[in-house]
This record gives structure tokens, sequence and C-alpha cells, in this order.
């Protein structure tokens, strides 16, 4: 606030310090917000395609084992 105030050099190029590190803050969380968001899609279409990925791996799974091909009677 004082460097706005003063009318120094100094306190001009402080001042124009202070307001260029605010808008790259800015512009910091701005980038983070879409990333978060991006990664948030992401995850959303891994967990819906998950499910289906675990359901063909169950299904090679169940191929896998052997056959049980017979009958049991009852004594």
């Amino acid at each position: 606030m004082l460097s706005s105030v003063l009318n120094s050099e100094r306190a001009i190029a402080t001042n124009i310090a202070i307001m260029r590190a605010f808008v790259r803050l800015r512009e910091l969380l701005n980038s983070h917000r879409r990333l978060a968001a991006k990664l948030l899609e992401l995850e959303k279409q891994v967990g819906e395609h998950g499910h289906q990925i675990r359901s063909i791996f169950d299904a090679i799974y169940e191929l896998m084992q052997p056959a049980k091909i017979g009958f049991r009677a009852r004594g």
C-alpha cells in the first residue's frame, strides 16, 4: 500500500513488481483449477471404463478355470 502512495522511482518499481506478482499468482491459481478439473474428468472416464475392463478380466479368468463337466449323485 505504501508503495502506491509514495512517488519515488523505487516505490513505483516496487508497486509494479507487486502487481505483476499478483497477476502471476492469479494465473497460476487459474491454471491449477483447470488442471484439477481435467484430472477429475480423466478420473471419471477411467472409473467408467474400469468396471468394463474388470468385467473383461473376470471373464478371461473364468475361461482359464478347468471345465467342470459331470454331475454328482445324491446318496
